[in-house]
Formats: structure tokens, C-alpha cells, sequence
């Protein structure tokens, strides 16, 4: 099997791996948008209306790039640090008692520094034969 084939193949199932999250969370937030302000809101997040249509737009417009392959690098690194950031905003375990809750919170804290990890290694390694070129959209 040829050797590049397989890391084209390995480079789209991280993309699209990566992406499922994303797009996912980004849909719930469309699909129920009062919620999502609401989950902003019991965050403590600030701006919640405007942060949780601003998280809207990122995950479905960059999980859709990230998947397709679009500017795979710019777009890997912007979901990493918004990966890190959500984590740091809605997975603050430090803050809980010892418990079920904190141990959760430090789950989904930690899988988010993870998926930031894989967004990094997919921006240095790029996004494969099998991504649609910038070039192609702009016609």
C-alpha cells in the first residue's frame, strides 16, 4: 500500500474526527440557541447572548473548513486556542469540592487540552491530498 495514500487517508480521519465535535456542539447550539445563551449564563461567561452566537458560528464554520480541509492549518490553530479557552471557561475543576462533579469537570477539562494537542499536530502536518483547495472556493 502506498505510503502516502495511507497518510492522506490518516490526515482526512483526523480532520473529520476532529470536525465531528465541533460541528455536533456547533448544531445543538442552532438547534437550541436559548439553551446554549442559557449554558453561557450558568458559565458565568461574559456577553452571553453574543458569546454563545459567536461559538455558534466558530464550531459549525470552522468544524465545515476543518472537515472539508479548507485552510486546515489557520483553522486547526483557531480551534485549538477555542478549545483551550472553553476548557478553561466551562471545565474549571479547581473550583468544585472534591466529588463526582470535580472528577468530571477535570475529565472534560483534560479532553479539551487533548483535542487542542491533535488540533496542533493536524495544523504542522496539514491537511492531506484529500482537502478541497482555497483556490477551488474562490472561483
Amino acid at each position: 500500500m502506498n505510503a502516502f495514500f495511507l497518510r492522506d487517508a490518516a490526515l482526512f480521519g483526523a480532520r473529520f474526527g476532529l470536525s465531528l465535535l465541533f460541528l455536533v456542539m456547533g448544531w445543538g447550539k442552532v438547534s437550541d440557541f436559548a439553551g446554549a445563551v442559557a449554558y453561557m449564563v450558568q458559565s458565568g461567561t461574559p456577553f452571553p447572548t453574543l458569546s454563545a452566537l459567536a461559538a455558534t458560528i466558530i464550531e459549525l464554520g470552522a468544524g465545515l473548513a476543518l472537515v472539508l480541509g479548507v485552510m486546515t492549518a489557520p483553522v486547526a490553530l483557531l480551534l485549538a486556542g477555542y478549545t483551550v479557552v472553553t476548557g478553561l471557561i466551562g471545565h474549571h475543576f479547581w473550583t468544585y469540592a472534591p466529588g463526582a462533579v470535580r472528577y468530571d469537570m477535570t475529565i472534560h477539562f483534560y479532553k479539551n487540552l487533548s483535542i487542542a494537542g491533535g488540533l496542533l499536530a493536524l495544523a504542522a502536518a496539514g491537511a492531506g491530498r484529500y482537502a478541497v483547495p482555497v483556490r477551488r472556493i474562490l472561483r
